[in-house]
């Protein structure tokens, strides 16, 4: 059941983000373009599972992302704005598929389910 909200929040987040980006008037190419982008947080891998998961999970929890929104915002700068709602909206996807911040135990363990 937990794992169910999660993804429901998911979603939400993805589509509150998406929202604000469309109304705030910002070129949708570059939402698309620059979406996936955090998932190269995953080349910390390299350096073994702690290193991976800490990398990963700063580029995966919404405290970071929400920072870039929240001074976007408060600084009126459309480019920390742009950046921290694309951000946002990756997290939410990921949560929506059921990816979650990483253990350093694994890849596959995350704090929804086992991949």
């Amino acid at each position: 059941m937990v794992k169910y909200v999660i993804r429901l929040e998911g979603l939400l987040v993805f589509l509150a983000c998406f929202y604000t980006y469309f109304i705030n008037d910002f070129r949708l190419i570059w939402f698309f373009v620059f979406l996936l982008l955090p998932d190269l947080s995953m080349i910390g891998y390299v350096r073994g599972n702690d290193i991976g998961a800490k990398v990963y999970n700063l580029f995966h929890t919404y405290l970071v992302s929400g920072i870039f929104i929240f001074f976007g915002t408060i600084f009126d700068q459309s480019l920390l704005l742009q950046t921290g709602l694309i951000w946002t909206a990756h997290i939410g996807i990921d949560r929506l598929a059921g990816y979650g911040l990483k253990y350093s135990t694994d890849f596959k363990d995350t704090h929804i389910n086992k991949i």
